[in-house]
């Protein structure tokens, strides 16, 4: 039996927070909708109390979605939870996600609170968003770097406040897997109450480990993501939402698995990326444009021979078409007359030797060789 895991979309709020990406609100509803196709069970849609853009855009998403929960961002602040309140008043499922920082160094370098005023806060943060709505979130700041004792004791004392989801983030970045994964267990076995609230994972990307710290701590019991498109937020990001929801897709034996529509990711990853202007790295995995190219002679003739020998993702899963077999000067003749057939030629297998000499002297000169140049050599 498969456990599902909620995906929280935050591409409209953390996501927007990176510079030059910020979105109107017409933009964000459009973006808003694709999200709903795709299959996501709740998109943060803004931080209301932060601009009146902001507002207005959780209000108009709230009323342009029907089927996943819409939230809104606050400090563990009574106005700000006021006016999320306000934002969500046309939302058909609506959520406040609400919290303050709970490490040691953001205690005493950023709040200038006590351990227990920072329990008192929380508590009182969440007891405030409950007038408003039944779903609510509370975020426990830089829980990656705080101790797992203190943080049980935030965490049971914002259940008993009735909190229904608990965010863990890494927000820094700064776990390794087996730390973060160790931390939410930990969590899941020791806060009284746990079974009354979902654990949650929001891991930032700063050393390239926000995926694998968000697949540990879904190994580990959270049982909702948060992530983005792309992976774009703050700094070095967030955990890519194609990622995550892949990884469970392939990995069968986790046990885990999501209600996304895998086909639409190519095509929201691209319209995200021109939308907020972030070009996604050729590289990056699922949606670069080389994450189903190749260019390497032995890689290409397993490929053309067998689709599974490199390639663990029939790209069609993900709304790519096909793979691309990219001509370059480490090619070999399997791929030359693969595309050449692709082309409407069949070349014999010594006219392809042939063939295949010229092309090297082209391919050396050029970082790829095109259709219209390899025609040239079939002609010739």
């Amino acid at each position: 039996m498969s456990d599902k895991v909620q995906i929280f979309d935050t591409t409209l709020r953390d996501g927007e927070q990176v510079p030059g990406c910020k979105l109107v609100t017409e933009e964000k509803i459009i973006i808003a909708k694709r999200l709903e196709e795709l299959g996501v069970d709740i998109i943060e849609a803004g931080f209301p109390i932060s601009s009146p853009g902001d507002f207005n855009s959780v209000v108009e998403i709230s009323k342009a979605v029907t089927n996943p929960t819409v939230c809104a961002l606050t400090r563990a602040v009574e106005k700000d939870i006021d006016v999320a309140g306000e934002a969500l008043k046309f939302a058909k499922k609506g959520r406040i996600h609400t919290g303050l920082a709970t490490s040691a160094m953001h205690r005493e370098y950023k709040l200038r609170m006590t351990a227990e005023q920072v329990i008192e806060k929380a508590s009182f943060a969440v007891a405030h968003a409950k007038k408003y709505v039944e779903d609510v979130e509370f975020y426990a700041e830089d829980a990656g770097r705080t101790d797992n004792e203190y943080l049980a004791r935030v965490c049971e004392a914002a259940i008993k406040a009735g909190a229904t989801v608990l965010n863990i983030p890494d927000t820094t970045g700064y776990c390794l897997p087996d730390q973060y994964g160790e931390k939410i267990k930990y969590l899941a076995e020791n806060v009284t109450g746990i079974h009354k609230a979902t654990l949650s994972t929001h891991c930032h990307n700063d050393l390239g480990l926000a995926t694998a710290n968000s697949i540990y701590g879904a190994i580990n019991g959270a049982r909702q993501i948060e992530c983005t498109i792309n992976g774009i937020g703050e700094r070095a990001g967030n955990t890519a939402l194609e990622e995550v929801v892949m990884i469970m897709r392939q990995q069968p034996d986790l046990g885990l698995y999501t209600d996304i529509n895998t086909p639409l990711l190519n095509s929201i990853s691209k319209q995200v990326s021109e939308m907020m202007q972030m070009p996604v790295q050729p590289n990056k995995a699922i949606v670069g444009d080389n994450a189903f190219a190749h260019s390497s002679g032995i890689h290409q003739d397993g490929v053309i021979k067998h689709r599974e020998n490199y390639e663990i993702i029939d790209p069609k899963d993900v709304g790519v078409d096909h793979s691309a077999i990219v001509l370059t000067a480490r090619s070999g003749r399997a791929a030359v007359a693969y595309r050449a057939k692709l082309l409407g030629y069949e070349p014999t297998k010594d006219e392809l030797n042939v063939i295949y000499q010229a092309f090297l002297q082209v391919a050396d000169t050029m970082k790829e060789v095109n259709d219209e140049e390899l025609l040239k050599l079939l002609k010739a």
